[in-house]
């Protein structure tokens, strides 16, 4: 077996891409590619209706059991395959075609909500139903997931990745901002079944987007071959690089505490502000006008660095503990707006630095312990949250979502100031003392 620094898979590798800040009007480079262009307008159908369908299938949930716990249950059972198998999706991902594994998760997500509507529609819904459908949909995503972040790279090349990356959150963001308006207003009217339909249908779209990519012009990777110890060489490859596994590890904290809104505001929509599914999708919604802002800007950065990562987390806890602070819905909807431009500066730097740090041959497996602390957290988080919420109340529940994640940051920073990656200055400001993270020089 190679091991992490063997000269097939070396520590670094120069990546040729744009390292200063782009000019206004190439804010959207990565959209001159054919390719990416058809790939964005398919991600944002998909990522729309999925975004419809996990609000509807959360509030669906909520109606049938009456508990936040089985909410979080819900969240679980989609997120749980990749804790336990997502690290062998990154394997399968190495070995084979990107765009064929990706022809058959969709086909798969197409059944599975197909197959959920029909339940609901007929009402013979039951929770368990909903929990066996999204513990098959989280098997399905362990491998759908790393195909989707590595097929990014064949698709733009390695000079446009970063900007790629960007784009890609906007698109999550946009729909989230989009899908889950669309579900309260299914949910008020319809139902949760039309919801669905909606994510069965765009799923065989996205099908067919991509049997028109033109394979001409795709960065094809080799894939690697089949070997003893892949699994292995991947992960020390990951602990060996700083910028690698210091965002894998906020990142996983960040999931099990910070990432359990929909628990969170199903709690806040339901029990501190009686405002039902509409105000469920308008929390969501809130969310995601910020998150859209934060990968908009996200676009315009020139570098980035492992303090970035530190500080955007740090800010993010913050500000998402204050929203479990505030009285009234104003200024609750306010601090959600704020959460989100935090997290998606976040989870943008974060994706983006595990990604330009990992070769691509290994990339497929650095990908998907990525998703595995991403999604796997959000496995652990969601029962946690509910309990903590149905002990403690949506405040306290909100307030350690973001205090955990805000001293996980403290204590990183702490740890690459003694190593001497980066040191605390202390500067007289105007308004008093004030501490800032910068690079040991």
């Amino acid at each position: 077996m190679a091991s992490a620094h063997s000269p097939a898979f070396p520590p670094t590798e120069p990546l040729s891409m744009h390292t200063g800040r782009l000019p206004w009007r190439k804010t959207f480079i990565a959209l001159s590619v054919p390719n990416f262009r058809l790939w964005t307008a398919g991600n944002l159908l998909a990522m729309t209706a999925g975004w419809t369908q996990r609000i509807a299938q959360d509030w669906l949930v909520l109606q049938l059991t009456g508990s936040p716990t089985a909410v979080g249950i819900t969240v679980a059972m989609q997120f749980a395959p990749m804790l336990f198998f997502g690290l062998f999706g990154g394997v399968i991902v190495d070995r084979y075609s990107k765009r064929m594994l990706m022809v058959i998760t969709q086909s798969l997500f197409a059944v599975l909500s197909i197959g959920l509507a029909v339940l609901t529609l007929l009402e013979v819904v039951e929770a368990w139903h909903v929990f066996a459908i999204a513990f098959a949909t989280g098997l399905v995503t362990v491998i759908d997931n790393p195909a989707r972040q590595v097929i990014v790279t064949e698709l733009v090349g390695q000079r446009n990745l970063r900007n790629a990356i960007s784009i890609n959150s906007s698109v999550f963001q946009l729909a989230g901002m989009i899908g889950p308006a669309i579900a309260g207003a299914l949910l008020l009217s319809v139902g949760a079944g039309p919801a669905f339909v909606i994510n069965g249908v765009a799923c065989v779209v996205v099908i067919g987007m991509l049997g028109l990519l033109r394979a001409d012009q795709m960065s094809r990777v080799a894939p690697s071959p089949r070997a003893k110890g892949q699994l292995k060489e991947g992960l020390a490859y990951a602990v060996a690089k700083p910028t690698i596994i210091y965002p894998v590890i906020l990142i996983a904290v960040f999931a099990v505490f910070g990432l359990t809104m929909p628990v969170l505001l199903a709690s806040y929509a339901d029990d501190v502000f009686d405002v039902g599914p509409g105000g469920y999708g308008l929390f969501n919604s809130m969310v995601a006008v910020g998150a859209l802002t934060g990968a908009l800007l996200s676009t315009r950065r020139a570098s980035i660095r492992l303090r970035t990562i530190v500080i955007c987390v740090g800010a993010t806890g913050l500000l998402q503990a204050a929203a479990g602070l505030m009285p009234s819905i104003a200024l609750f909807a306010a601090c959600l707006v704020t959460v989100g431009v935090a997290s998606l500066l976040f989870l943008t730097a974060s994706n983006s630095l595990v990604q330009m740090s990992s070769n691509i041959g290994i990339r497929g497996r650095v990908m998907s312990l990525y998703v595995l602390v991403l999604l796997g957290g959000q496995a652990i988080g969601g029962p946690l949250m509910g309990v903590i919420i149905e002990q403690f109340g949506a405040h306290a529940g909100m307030v350690v979502s973001g205090g955990v994640p805000a001293l996980a940051a403290a204590i990183v920073a702490v740890v690459l100031a003694r190593r001497g990656q980066l040191r605390l200055q202390v500067q007289r400001g105007r308004f008093g003392p004030a501490v800032r993270i910068a690079p040991r020089r």
